[in-house]
This record gives C-alpha cells, sequence and structure tokens, in this order.
C-alpha cells in the first residue's frame, strides 16, 4: 500500500511562519483585503464578456462564416480567461470573504462545461497538497501517453512526445467536458477523496448532469436550430474554441511545474518528505514572465505560482506586490525562488524537459532538497 505524503521540517526553519508574519503585515499596514477589489469585478466582467459577447453575436446570424469562426477563437479565449481569472480565484476560496459568494462565482466552470467540485477535489486538495509528487498530484499523471514526470514509467513510444504534446493540450477541455468529469467522480467516489457521503455524491452529479446538459443546449443544439450552418461547420467552430482555450489553459499550467529547475520528490518508505510544505513549493514550483502586466492580467495571476502556492486564499490581483515579500524571506532562508523572465524561456524550457521526460532523461530523486 502506498503511504500518504508526510512532510516534515526537518531543519525546523520559520520560513512559512516568517512569510506568512510579513505578507499579513503588508496587508495590515496597507489597509488591504486579500480579496477581490473593483478592478477584479471588472475583470471578472471583461473575462466573461470575452466568451458571451461572441456567442452572442454568432448567435444573431448576423456573420459570415469566416467571422463566425474567428468568433469561436476569440471564445476560447473568452474560455480559458474565465477559468484562470474568474473560477480560479472563487474556487480556492480567495475572491470574496462569503462562502457561498465563492460558491457561486466558482460555478462559471460549470456555465463552460466543467465542473467546479470535481475540480476542487483535484486542484484544491490533491495538486496543492502534494505538488509535483507522483501517484498523488494527478495533474502530473500519465494522461493519454504524455510522461510529465520520472515518476511514471517510461514507454519506448514516449520519445515522441513532443509531437503529439501540443495536440494533445488542445483537446483538454474537450476531454475534460465530456469525459474527465465523469471519471473523476468515479476515481474519487472510489478513493473517497471527496470525502462526502452518498446523499452528497449524488447532489453533485445530479448538478454535474445538469449544468453539463445546459451546455451542450446552448453550445450545440440551439446553434444547429438558430443558425443557417451545416453540422460539420457547427464542429469546426466548437472545436476551434476548446483548441485555443484548451492550449491556453494546458500550456499556463504546465509552466509553473514541468519546467526545467524544479523537483519531482519521492517520499521514502514511510511516506516521508524530509521538508515542510511550503518548502516542499519553493521547490516544486516556478514563476514566469513576472514583469509582463498583460500576460498576468490575462492569465489570473498564475505566472506568480510560488505565490499562488504559498497563499491560496489571497486573491491573485496582490501577487505582483506579495512576490518581493516572498522572494527576500526566501533568500534570507536559502531556499530557491525559481522563476523565468519571459513566457518565450518558460515555454522553452517546458518543452526542453518534456523532451527529456520522452527520452527518458530525467530521473527522480529519492527524497526532496532540503
Amino acid at each position: 500500500m502506498i503511504q500518504t505524503p508526510r512532510f516534515v521540517n526537518k531543519n525546523k526553519t520559520d520560513f512559512y511562519k516568517v512569510l506568512i508574519q510579513r505578507v499579513d503585515k503588508y496587508f495590515a499596514e496597507n489597509k488591504l483585503s486579500k480579496h477581490a477589489d473593483a478592478g477584479m469585478v471588472f475583470k471578472t466582467i471583461v473575462m466573461l464578456a470575452f466568451y458571451f459577447v461572441p456567442y452572442g453575436i454568432i448567435m444573431s446570424g448576423i456573420l459570415p462564416l469566416w467571422a463566425m469562426w474567428l468568433g469561436t477563437v476569440v471564445m476560447g479565449f473568452g474560455l480559458a480567461g474565465i477559468g484562470m481569472s474568474v473560477m480560479h480565484d472563487a474556487n480556492h476560496g480567495a475572491y470574496t470573504s462569503s462562502h457561498r459568494l465563492n460558491q457561486l462565482i466558482g460555478y462559471s466552470l460549470n456555465l463552460v462545461g466543467g465542473d467546479a467540485d470535481n475540480w476542487k477535489i483535484q486542484h484544491n486538495k490533491l495538486h496543492h497538497t502534494y505538488t509535483n509528487i507522483h501517484g498523488f498530484d494527478l495533474d502530473i499523471r500519465e494522461n493519454a501517453g504524455l510522461r510529465f514526470t520520472p515518476g511514471v514509467k517510461h514507454k519506448p513510444f514516449q520519445r515522441f512526445q513532443l509531437f503529439y504534446v501540443f495536440f494533445l493540450y488542445a483537446l483538454q477541455t474537450f476531454f475534460w467536458v465530456f469525459m474527465k468529469d465523469f471519471m473523476q467522480f468515479e476515481r474519487f467516489r472510489k478513493s473517497g477523496d471527496d470525502g462526502r457521503d452518498k446523499s452528497a455524491r449524488t447532489n453533485h452529479l445530479l448538478i454535474m448532469f445538469f449544468t453539463k446538459l445546459i451546455y451542450v443546449l446552448y453550445i450545440l443544439i440551439l446553434p444547429m436550430l438558430v443558425l443557417d450552418i451545416t453540422w460539420w461547420q457547427l464542429l469546426i467552430g466548437f472545436m476551434t474554441m476548446h483548441a485555443v482555450g484548451g492550449f491556453t489553459l494546458a500550456i499556463v499550467f504546465q509552466l509553473a511545474h514541468v519546467v526545467e529547475g524544479v523537483h519531482f520528490p519521492v517520499p521514502d518508505e514511510t511516506g516521508k518528505i524530509e521538508n515542510e510544505w511550503a518548502i516542499h513549493q519553493m521547490h516544486t514550483t516556478s514563476n514566469f514572465a513576472p514583469n509582463n502586466k498583460w500576460v498576468s492580467y490575462y492569465v489570473g495571476g498564475l505566472n506568480y505560482q510560488i505565490e499562488h502556492h504559498l497563499f491560496t486564499r489571497v486573491c491573485h490581483i496582490h501577487y505582483p506586490q506579495i512576490a518581493p515579500i516572498v522572494q527576500q524571506t526566501a533568500k534570507e532562508f536559502g531556499i530557491p525562488y525559481l522563476t523565468y523572465d519571459t513566457l518565450t524561456e518558460a515555454f522553452a524550457s517546458h518543452v526542453s524537459l518534456m523532451g527529456k521526460l520522452g527520452r527518458n532523461e530525467v530521473f527522480q530523486v529519492a527524497t526532496d532538497i532540503g
């Protein structure tokens, strides 16, 4: 039986304690809430508009076919924007101090075909707790033949994964909507990772079915009834939207944890990771393009992934301001703070690491580095 990883503060460091005190002091001295402000509310409207305004214009039937297709490209960026800049904060409890309002805003994921309850289990509970630990962090599990970690047994065909990885990235949200959520629901039911009883699971399943039905109705059935297009033209537009959205989401999340310089720690035979949780996050997470305001705005601060992992309940609009505090504290305690200056550099690093993983040139270390 695989032992659940346990984080041990081997060096008895006060890193996280000191860091929390300093970040709390920043918010107190500047009299700021850790949650969303008016700018975040406006941003939410912008991201929703990126998705639903092109949809409304397409549904009006006033556009030529080529312009409809361009509209689906914009919808794809809107889909990714909602995922990164709206639902992500809400489902972490970072958008507002109100649990009900966070839950409501978090269901924007359901509005675009996903399932917020499944996502919170996979992302909040498993990924954020066991970051880059094979067998526990589902974000780096082998998926469709892709090898994201040296913990996955190498297969000969994976030496060619750079030739198909980006095509599969483009299919990510399509697979998510129609297969992944159902597969995860069953997986979490069997494993008990959802921590719920039969009644709660039934309610979750009903919500998932109902919201996916609404999604299929407005995104596929209604356009066929209203627009003068063929089924294959609709399919091209639908898949274009998901290709843009899926590729964008996949790239942003992979640049945070599957790049050169991050670790893929292996627990010892008792499940022990010889680092406290916060230092583990520093070893397994990377920032990218921190000085690019356009990137930061669109990706919902996910280019400040280190700050996000350490302070999940702080809204992403604050990450650029607390990043220097995290970096300075890490330097004082001799803890790595990995960042790539540009999006291009981070992307190149991801490509390089995926190539090495495909060729089986990256190997596990026995335990994390203290």
